[in-house]
């Protein structure tokens, strides 16, 4: 696919090779998501004090269906800035892993995190180093001191609230990872 491209200099004078430069990378963006309805690249060497070199900033604006994916860079960021093509080619990495993060969200590959499970400690044995907590819909998991976070076993209380992670033990479900909430 052809990417619609505007390239814009500033303070810069305009070259054919770096214009090659953008439409060559700007394409290849085309094959990470192939709806691209837009591409506006504007290439600016900001004004340097004294000795400085100038570094290059690059704005990459991709207009997908629904969004605008924005790409800064900087040249303060990386002083290897200070050659066009670096600045460039870092710039549309950073594209190019956005507009892949974005194609991810679309397709649903993007797992929303589930919430970390609440419990309650139901039943203590701290002789015998175990306990039981109680979830919110009534079922008991067995813990191990071992499976207590930070070495907190001993602060442990019946009645008190945990975070866990469940798994499944040699005999049922066990809580692998029990964490006091404070």
């Amino acid at each position: 696919m052809e990417v619609p491209l505007q390239i814009k200099f500033l303070d810069i004078s305009p070259s054919d090779a770096i214009e090659a430069d953008i439409r060559e990378k700007a394409e290849k963006l085309g094959t990470f998501y192939d709806r691209i309805t837009k591409c506006r690249v504007v290439i600016s060497a900001p004004h340097q004090h004294h000795n400085k070199g100038k570094g290059f900033h690059i704005r990459i604006d991709i207009m997908v269906p629904g969004k605008e994916l924005v790409i800064n860079r900087d040249p303060g960021i990386n002083p290897a800035h200070e050659d066009v093509y670096v600045a460039i080619r870092d710039a549309f990495d950073a594209a190019r892993r956005q507009l892949q993060d974005y194609t991810r969200r679309q397709r649903g590959d993007i797992k929303a995190h589930e919430p970390v499970p609440y419990a309650q400690v139901a039943k203590l044995f701290p002789e015998q180093g175990y306990g039981f907590i109680e979830t919110h819909d009534g079922r008991e998991i067995y813990f191990h001191r071992n499976s207590v976070v930070k070495g907190d076993f001993d602060r442990i209380k019946v009645g008190v609230q945990v975070t866990f992670v469940e798994e499944q033990g040699n005999e049922g479900p066990q809580a692998s990872t029990v964490k006091l909430v404070e």
